[in-house]
Order: structure tokens, then sequence, then C-alpha cells
């Protein structure tokens, strides 16, 4: 299966294979007969789901375009990225080590992206009260307000460990809730590995923001492995995952919710293996993937810049609003909310 949107490519069908043929992008699989082509002047991103083969000359051809390819497990895990030449910004890199090495500004930094993750998650449940009766609108309503409680809290915390232990209370209650907000959760977050359809898709689509959000940072000229909420350490993106807070309620959150409410997630949709783990199968992908491209093209208000934006395009405008502030634009960092 393939999906093409805002010129990133999705491809998820193991088997698949992906090669370079002239100006353009050729996809082979056995069981598709043809040849399918995709010019790659309509691709800046490719993402690969694990099983999908590209071919050197296709990978040489996308670093020489600046174009990267990135692959995924089966279940949205991250496993690797190849980029060309990095964004040549060492002046804005400066920067961002700077305020990293300056406890100060790092704790500010991490505030400002938690306030933003607790406000959009309260905004999330306030809207999905709304649609709830009894016991469950009222558990939805107590997070909500518990979400408000906990904004008014980190206004005061005075290290970086106060905030993290704000940010990780108000993620415990909301993932306790889960069951009241989505019809069949059960309570709480499993994801080392996802144990059932709930945690699955969100670790699925959890796969998809991170490449989206790392692929924005490295557009704008930031070093996405050293950032200010999470810890730094070899291989982890920690600025990918920090930029990654809040756009998952809104972006990933309400997307599975809706899917399984409205039961479009059916029973052949997942799988578990012998030990327990759930997994999507390749229809589940292939569902997960076109409504997940479909949101991507919903537009969203951003209070701060006071207009509607692209789901798509919100990574790259919150990277760039970091940029500015790192480099002394701005007071503080501004993060994504909604009204």
């Amino acid at each position: 299966m393939m999906t093409e949107l805002l010129k990133t490519l999705f491809v998820s069908t193991p088997g698949t294979s992906l090669h370079l043929d002239g100006d353009a992008l050729r996809l082979y699989h056995p069981d598709k007969p043809g040849r399918h082509l995709l010019p790659l002047i309509r691709i800046d991103h490719i993402v690969a789901v694990n099983g999908v083969t590209v071919t050197d000359d296709l990978m040489h051809r996308c670093a020489a375009g600046t174009r990267s390819v990135t692959w995924l497990t089966r279940n949205g895990k991250f496993l690797a990225r190849v980029n060309g030449p990095l964004a040549g910004n060492p002046h804005l890199r400066i920067q961002q080590i700077r305020a990293h090495d300056d406890p100060h500004h790092t704790l500010s930094i991490a505030k400002a992206m938690v306030a933003g993750k607790l406000h959009n998650y309260r905004q999330l449940l306030l809207r999905a009260a709304r649609d709830l009766t009894g016991q469950r609108q009222l558990t939805v309503r107590a997070v909500a307000e518990s979400h408000a409680a906990a904004l008014i809290i980190l206004r005061d915390t005075a290290t970086l460990d106060e905030t993290r232990g704000v940010e990780g209370r108000a993620a415990r209650d909301y993932f306790q809730a889960l069951p009241a907000l989505i019809t069949g959760a059960e309570a709480g977050r499993n994801k080392r590995p996802a144990t059932d359809p709930v945690n699955s898709l969100l670790s699925f689509g959890y796969g998809m923001l991170r490449a989206a959000v790392h692929g924005a940072l490295e557009q704008v000229g930031l070093d996405p492995y050293i950032g200010y909420l999470h810890g730094i350490r070899p291989a982890k993106p920690a600025l990918a995952l920090d930029l990654m807070e809040e756009f998952r309620p809104l972006l990933v959150d309400r997307l599975v919710a809706s899917l399984l409410n409205r039961d479009q997630i059916k029973s052949t949709h997942t799988h578990r293996l012998p030990g327990g783990q759930c997994e999507l199968t390749d229809d589940g992908r292939k569902l997960f993937l076109e409504q997940w491209s479909m949101a991507r093209e919903r537009t969203w208000p951003h209070v701060y810049l006071d207009r509607e934006i692209p789901a798509a395009l919100l990574p790259l405008v919150q990277a760039r609003l970091l940029a500015r502030h790192l480099r002394g634009d701005t007071d503080g960092y501004i993060p994504w909310t909604v009204a």
C-alpha cells in the first residue's frame, strides 16, 4: 500500500521494493504487476515499514537531493534514518547547545513544551466529554480539571525533575482514564511491547509523528539529538521527543480515539503474537496510514500565529519558532496550542 501526501511517501506492504527509474521512483511488488512510477520532484520524505526494500541507487539519489528515508517497525517504532548533508546552520546549533548548557534556559523551554502538551490534552478531553454521558463523562472531565491544576503547578516548578514529575503524573492520570475516552481500551499505557489494539495504534501513530518531527528539525537546521525535556543519550533524538509532546494529543490520540470509537478498527486489523505483543496487520497499517494522511490535511488553529495551519506543517512551524527563540528573536519558546 502507498499513500502520498504533502510530499511524504508512506510504504507499508512488506515485499515491496523501491527503485530509481530516471527521475522517478518505481514501486514493485510481485502481487501487483505493472509499472508504478512517482516523480521524485513530488517527494521530500520516504517512510517505509520494515520489510520494504529501498535500493542503493534510490537511497543515493535521495541523499543527494536532501530527501530523507526513514524505516519503522511494523508497529511504528523507529529503526533507522538516512539523510544527505545536514542543513548548514552552525550558528543556530551553537545557540541550541548554549541553551542546553544553561539550566535556567533548559528549564524554561522544557516547561513551555510540557505546558503545550497539558493544554492540548485538556482540550482533547473537554471536546471528548461533550459526546459522553454518565460516569464516562465525569471521569474525562475530572482528568481535564487535573490537567488544568497541573498547568498551575507547572508555573512554579524550579527544577527539571519537578517539571518532569508534573508531566509524568498528568500522563499517568490521562492513560488511566483511557477506558472512559476510548471504547474497549484498557487502563494504562504499555508500549514495550504494546499488548492491546489501543496501545498498538498509539505506538504506530507516535512513530509516524516522530519521523515527521525529526525531519522538520533537520530541515530548520536544529540537532534532533540535543533536547531540553528528555535527557540526552546516544541514539536518542531528545529534541524530536521534546517537540512531539505538544502534538501527541490532537494529532495522534484524537485520531486513534476516533478510529476505535467509530468502530473503524476491526478484529482483522490487529493480531497477537505468541509472546503477547499486539501488532497491526497489513490491513490495519493500510487503514491507519490512509486515515493519518487525511488527518494531515486538516487545518488547526494556532493561537500564537492567529491562523489555521495544516497538521502536516505544524512540526515545521514549531521547529522554526524554536529556532527563532534560540536565536534570541523571541523571549521564550511558544508551543502550539489550540483554543
